[in-house]
């Protein structure tokens, strides 16, 4: 594995790596140029298994045998000190693996709810960790999918790819648009659409029937405002999770592994 070494932070070699930390300029950057960043060796290799052709590579100069046993085939492998790391991306590169990866064409809504038996439907989910924690929730607890409304947040974005552990590549996920009447394609799919919310009318989720659970379309709204109401009057039933001391609400990456969990729990494993 050839490896070259970087003494420059500005070398344009690794201009992909620029300024990670700036989200307006990579969110404006990384998907039209059809890129994305994943940050340390276990989210690198789970991007590789995947099936996202890796573009290059950035590494902490002593961490470079992490890397020895990957075919890495046409990409190239950078290593620099963790100075010139640091004045690079903007930040300490603790995990001190870097790649930079091209992006793959999204599914339809079409296609990835024709595979699915269990989704969840997010609505202006515009916080990356949360985006992130939501996708990890997913793939472990037993939903086939996640739908997006336009307004939510990159699933590529670096953040989001960290705090899921790289679990955003192995959940398909498209964009559901346009919002809300999309919603009423997921219907058509044969799912009942279970809008999330603290209101009075709601029904607890452990009470949904079984009908109700066995194609379940999980629709979260954003942290703080929730559902809109349009999406709201385009769901099936209104559903809460029972809370109790006073709390309204969880956090809604909390929120969403709960629900998750709930509607899965008699799935055989």
């Amino acid at each position: 594995m050839p490896v070259h070494e970087i003494t420059d932070p500005d070398d344009q070699r690794i201009a992909d790596y620029r300024a990670l930390t700036d989200v307006e300029l990579r969110t404006r950057w990384e998907p039209p140029h059809g890129l994305f960043i994943a940050e340390g060796e276990l989210v690198l290799r789970r991007a590789l298994r995947a099936g996202y052709p890796a573009r290059s590579y950035l590494v902490d100069a002593k961490r470079v045998d992490q890397l020895a046993d990957l075919d890495t085939g046409d990409a190239p492998v950078y290593a620099a000190s963790q100075q010139v790391l640091q004045r690079a991306t903007g930040f300490h590169v603790h995990r001190g693996v870097l790649g930079s990866f091209h992006r793959t064409p999204l599914p339809t809504a079409a296609e990835v709810l024709a595979a699915a038996g269990r989704v969840v439907i997010l609505e202006d989910v515009n916080n990356h960790t949360n985006l992130g924690a939501i996708f990890r929730a997913v793939a472990g607890l037993g939903v086939d999918a996640v739908l997006l409304s336009p307004t939510c947040a990159d699933p590529l974005y670096r953040r989001s790819v960290r705090v899921s552990m790289g679990e955003v590549f192995a959940i398909p996920y498209a964009k559901l648009e346009p919002w809300p009447d999309a919603l009423g394609q997921v219907r058509t799919a044969g799912f009942t659409v279970l809008a999330m919310t603290p209101a009075p009318d709601a029904v607890p989720i452990q009470r949904l029937t079984a009908d109700q659970r066995a194609r379940a379309a999980l629709l979260m709204g954003a942290e703080g405002a929730g559902l809109t109401g349009a999406a709201m009057d385009a769901s099936d039933v209104r559903v809460v999770i029972p809370m109790r001391r006073g709390v309204d609400s969880l956090n809604v990456a909390a929120a969403t592994a709960v629900a998750c969990w709930e509607l899965g729990r008699d799935d055989p494993l």
